[in-house]
Protein backbone atom coordinates (compact mmCIF):
# COMPACT_ATOMS: atom_id res chain seq x y z
CA UNK A 1 0.00 0.00 0.00
CA UNK A 2 1.20 3.50 -0.81
CA UNK A 3 2.30 5.72 2.05
CA UNK A 4 2.90 9.05 0.32
CA UNK A 5 0.07 11.45 -0.30
CA UNK A 6 1.05 11.78 -3.96
CA UNK A 7 1.16 8.00 -4.42
CA UNK A 8 -2.30 7.63 -2.88
CA UNK A 9 -3.62 10.31 -5.24
CA UNK A 10 -1.96 8.54 -8.17
CA UNK A 11 -3.77 5.31 -7.27
CA UNK A 12 -7.11 7.16 -7.21
CA UNK A 13 -6.39 8.80 -10.57
CA UNK A 14 -5.39 5.50 -12.14
CA UNK A 15 -8.59 3.79 -10.98
CA UNK A 16 -10.73 6.62 -12.37
CA UNK A 17 -8.87 6.67 -15.67
CA UNK A 18 -9.03 2.88 -16.00
CA UNK A 19 -12.80 2.91 -15.53
CA UNK A 20 -13.24 5.68 -18.06
CA UNK A 21 -11.01 3.96 -20.62
CA UNK A 22 -12.77 0.63 -20.14
CA UNK A 23 -16.12 2.31 -20.80
CA UNK A 24 -14.79 4.04 -23.92
CA UNK A 25 -13.29 0.82 -25.28
CA UNK A 26 -16.55 -1.02 -24.63
CA UNK A 27 -18.48 1.73 -26.41
CA UNK A 28 -16.23 1.44 -29.47
CA UNK A 29 -16.68 -2.33 -29.57
CA UNK A 30 -20.46 -1.93 -29.32
CA UNK A 31 -20.62 0.40 -32.31
CA UNK A 32 -18.35 -1.84 -34.37
CA UNK A 33 -20.58 -4.81 -33.55
CA UNK A 34 -23.63 -2.84 -34.70
CA UNK A 35 -22.00 -2.36 -38.11
CA UNK A 36 -21.11 -6.05 -38.30
CA UNK A 37 -24.63 -7.15 -37.39
CA UNK A 38 -26.09 -4.82 -40.06
CA UNK A 39 -23.68 -6.32 -42.59
CA UNK A 40 -24.68 -9.89 -41.72
CA UNK A 41 -28.36 -8.89 -41.92
CA UNK A 42 -27.66 -7.47 -45.40
CA UNK A 43 -29.19 -4.08 -44.60
CA UNK A 44 -27.01 -1.58 -46.44
CA UNK A 45 -28.78 1.59 -45.27
CA UNK A 46 -28.47 0.57 -41.64
CA UNK A 47 -24.87 -0.56 -42.19
CA UNK A 48 -23.95 2.83 -43.69
CA UNK A 49 -25.46 4.69 -40.75
CA UNK A 50 -23.83 2.38 -38.21
CA UNK A 51 -20.48 2.75 -39.99
CA UNK A 52 -20.73 6.54 -39.80
CA UNK A 53 -21.29 6.40 -36.05
CA UNK A 54 -18.61 3.75 -35.49
CA UNK A 55 -16.12 5.79 -37.51
CA UNK A 56 -16.59 8.85 -35.32
CA UNK A 57 -16.41 6.72 -32.18
CA UNK A 58 -13.13 5.17 -33.33
CA UNK A 59 -11.77 8.64 -34.14
CA UNK A 60 -12.69 9.78 -30.64
CA UNK A 61 -10.91 6.71 -29.27
CA UNK A 62 -7.76 7.76 -31.12
CA UNK A 63 -7.95 11.28 -29.70
CA UNK A 64 -8.44 9.93 -26.19
CA UNK A 65 -5.55 7.49 -26.57
CA UNK A 66 -7.64 4.32 -26.28
CA UNK A 67 -6.88 3.05 -29.78
CA UNK A 68 -3.82 3.65 -31.93
CA UNK A 69 -4.30 5.70 -35.08
CA UNK A 70 -3.42 2.92 -37.52
CA UNK A 71 -5.59 0.39 -35.67
CA UNK A 72 -8.61 2.66 -35.99
CA UNK A 73 -7.83 3.36 -39.65
CA UNK A 74 -7.52 -0.37 -40.35
CA UNK A 75 -10.82 -1.18 -38.62
CA UNK A 76 -12.67 1.60 -40.47
CA UNK A 77 -11.15 0.54 -43.78
CA UNK A 78 -12.14 -3.09 -43.36
CA UNK A 79 -15.66 -2.24 -42.22
CA UNK A 80 -16.05 0.19 -45.12
CA UNK A 81 -14.94 -2.48 -47.61
CA UNK A 82 -17.50 -4.92 -46.19
CA UNK A 83 -20.29 -2.33 -46.36
CA UNK A 84 -19.37 -1.49 -49.96
CA UNK A 85 -19.44 -5.18 -50.84
CA UNK A 86 -23.13 -5.28 -49.86
CA UNK A 87 -24.06 -3.06 -52.81
CA UNK A 88 -22.21 -5.22 -55.33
Amino acid sequence: MAHHKSAIKRIRQTETRTERNRARRSRIRTYVKKVESAITAGDQAQANEALRVAQSELARGVVKGIVKKNTAARKVSRLNARVKALSA
